[in-house]
Order: structure tokens, then sequence, then C-alpha cells
């Protein structure tokens, strides 16, 4: 019988390494490729930073390629970041909302762009290092599963992916701990078995979002007021791109009470400013849904619900309120229901589906 082959998608980190060799152990001819996402000029930053599309993970994932003794290749995918990525990053903070680029370069680029070129050189999977697992359900369809560790459960990114990347995906991490992954990986003499995890938004490693912002559009964000709920002018703001909804630090204000971003306002380069109280709600709405577990939601239905990817999650009520919307209701006030964000609902161990807050 033929083997089946798969595709690793290696960043020259410990678990998309391990994750080469463990499908090599269980039979699977395995080709490793890292994806070139990143543009040229910034390389050497990226590899002072070690983020996860630098010069140095193509150095490390060619030397795991080599120990595991597997094939290996660079694929270039930096319009689809560019496209799908950057310029989608770049708007949303224009728009006044926060965007979470991992969510839209799995599902786009890490997925859609990989699987695509997979299948064309005749894979029959891709596969990569996320601690998460991937299960069949009764109903016939694909769920993300958590990974068996809390500490280190990677689902909340994953929500966006369809069905046909979900059955053509491998996920071989995800039974295990990080610490069990290192140890593997030292087991096996892989000389990444102690590189620290990427942090961050790996096409800013220096956090400054803002200045990134600025350089893409090739001019600065206008100053503008911050106000409060009934339109008091509090102060002056950098730009509406230097702040978040949900946010407390950085603010420079000194109101005799923590400050709050509650709205920001890019038709008035506006950022609206308010109590810890008022920072709370009962409720969201969220849009460009994906359902994984099921394909609908036919009636009102009891979840929990992460609105971020740190949230410890909080139960709600979800129900579809349009075509293209739901409505969760949260059993406690919850704070920072961010625009732009996504929530994901989780149906006991496996992921419900998700969409991006209004």
């Amino acid at each position: 019988m033929e083997k089946k082959k798969v595709v690793v998608g290696m960043s020259g980190g410990v678990d998309s390494s391990v994750a080469a060799y463990l499908l090599k152990e269980q039979g699977y001819d395995v080709i490793g490729v890292t994806m070139q996402i990143w543009q040229e000029t910034e390389n050497i930053v990226q590899e002072e930073n070690g983020g996860c599309c630098g010069l140095s993970a193509v150095d490390d994932a060619r030397r795991v390629a080599s120990v595991l003794d597997i094939p290996y290749y660079v694929m270039n995918f930096r319009q689809e970041f560019q496209r799908q990525v950057i310029d989608y990053f770049v708007v949303e903070y224009l728009r006044g909302r926060t965007p979470n680029p991992c969510i839209a370069c799995n599902r786009y680029v890490k997925w859609e762009a990989l699987l695509k070129r997979s299948m064309d050189i005749g894979a029959d999977y891709i596969a990569t290092g996320h601690y998460a697992q991937i299960d069949q359900l009764a109903n016939g369809r694909y769920a993300i599963k958590h990974s068996a560790t809390k500490t280190k459960d990677q689902t909340y990114a994953l929500y966006n992916l369809t069905q046909d990347q979900l059955k053509h995906t491998l996920m071989p991490v995800g039974v295990y701990t990080k610490e069990q992954i290192r140890q593997i990986a030292e087991n096996i003499g892989l000389p990444i078995a102690h590189k620290p995890d990427s942090q961050d938004i790996c096409f800013i490693p220096d956090g400054d979002y803002a200045s990134f912002i600025d350089k893409e559009r090739g001019r600065s964000v206008p100053e503008g007021n911050f106000v409060s709920l009934d339109g008091k002018i509090l102060g002056r703001h950098k730009g509406i791109t230097h702040y978040t909804v949900g946010q407390r630090k950085g603010l420079g204000l000194s109101l005799g009470h923590p400050a709050f971003v509650l709205e920001i306002r890019p038709e008035t380069d506006e950022v609206v400013i308010g109590t810890y109280e008022e920072s709370l709600t009962h409720t969201l709405r969220a849009n460009e849904l994906n359902f994984m577990s099921v394909e609908d939601l036919t009636e009102p239905m009891r979840v929990f619900a992460k609105i971020r990817y740190n949230h410890k999650g909080a139960w709600c009520t979800v129900e579809k309120t349009g075509e293209d919307e739901i409505t969760c209701t949260f059993d406690e006030p919850i704070r920072a229901v961010t625009p732009g964000q996504a929530v994901v609902l989780y149906d006991g161990e496996y992921v419900l589906g998700g969409g991006t807050i209004l």
C-alpha cells in the first residue's frame, strides 16, 4: 500500500519539528515546507526577533529536516500574506477595530494557500504543530477539539477553518503537553529542542502597531480627542490606531478614576473613554460566521465562549439573529468586548464555531 503523503508546515520551532517526526514515525511520507510569508527587506529584523517566518526559521527548519531525513522546501506565499493578513490588519485598525491577524493567516495562508499548493504536488494532507486535535463527529462533520493540555490550547485561532481544510489536516502534537514535545525533541537530538516560542505578531516584532500602519499607508494617522460618553472632551490622543476597545493602560489621562476605552470612532477620530462599569456588557453580536461541529445554529444554545485568545471564557446563550449574525447573551457581564476580534464558541471539548465581533 502506498504511503499517504503529508506536507508539514515547518516554522523552525519545536512544535512543527516534532510534528514532522511523529508523522514519519506513524508511517507517512513526510515533506517539510517553510512558508516564506514575510517581505525580504525585513528578514534581518525578523531574524533578530526570532519570528516564525524569518531567515532563522528557514535555517532551523532545514537543519531539522536533515536530522529527520525528509525532503524540505521553501515556498513563497508573500503575496497571499500581504493581501490576506497585512492589508486586512491595516484596514481593520483604520476602521477603529482590533483585528486578529493569526486567525486570518491560519485560514487564508497556512491552510487555504498551503493546502492548495500541497494538493497540487500530490499530498493527501497538510500538518502543523498546533496544540489542538481534529475529530470526525457522529454527524459526519469535522471539528477542532481542545488539546491535551489546557495551558497550551490553540483552538481559538483555528475556529475559522473549513470542513474541507479540516478533512485534509493532521495535528499530531495535540495529544501531548509542551513539556512532552520538548522532551521528544531532545530525545531524538533535534537542534531546536529548547528554542523559545515565538511571541507577538510575527510581522511587527517590536509591537509598535501604529508605526507599522503609518509605514504601510505612507502617512500618519491624525491625532484626535478623547471624549466621554456624553461628548465632553477629556484630552488629546495620538491617533486611533494606538488604541483598542477595553484598553486601560497608556492613555495618559488623569481623571481621578481608572479610565477605559469604550469605543473608537474613525469618522470623527474620537476615542470614547468611560469607567470600568461602563466597559461591561451582557451581550455581543458577531458576523462572518463559521460553524464547525454543526452545519448551522437552528435554535438558541448554551455554549462556553472566548472573546480573545487569552480570555478564560464565559458561559452564554447564543442564537442566530440574522443570515450571517449571532447574538451571545452572557450569564455574567464581561469586559472588553472588542470589535474585530473573534468570539469562539465551544460545545464541550469541541469548537462549535465562531465569528467576528461587531
